[in-house]
């Protein structure tokens, strides 16, 4: 909350940090599981012993949904174009909820700290805004 004087939108931040508490409280105990939580194309590599190696974990203990976000923020373009159909997309490859990423898309993109807000990442996280 010490960030607060440099937040572009104090209402926007406030609701991301809000719907975190809420998110990270009540999840299902059957969509806790152990994440990777730095997933992206960057840290999925070819194999030998299987087709595709994870690297670069940042393990916790969590709500699976929450895994998809940070490929997502890779496609930050993609998400400004089309919000709904990247997310239903993607989660739907990874079977899980559309709606439950959507929601975590927008907590991290409101309200997780950052050193500064640039025009895109404001413009994503009103956007996801109003789809939540």
């Amino acid at each position: 909350m010490a960030d607060r004087a440099s937040w572009p939108d104090t209402g926007l931040v406030e609701a991301g940090l809000q719907l975190l508490d809420e998110l990270s409280t009540n999840s299902k105990d059957e969509d806790q599981v152990l994440l990777v939580t730095d997933l992206h194309a960057g840290n999925v590599l070819r194999a030998q012993r299987k087709p595709w190696l994870v690297i670069d974990p940042k393990p916790f203990v969590g709500d699976r949904a929450y895994d998809a976000t940070q490929h997502l923020f890779n496609c930050e373009s993609r998400l400004l174009v089309d919000p709904l159909g990247t997310i239903g997309e993607f989660s739907g490859l990874l079977d899980v909820s559309a709606e439950r990423v959507l929601r975590w898309m927008f907590a991290r993109s409101s309200a997780e700290p950052r050193d500064e807000w640039n025009a895109e990442s404001l413009e994503l996280a009103r956007t996801l805004e109003r789809l939540v």
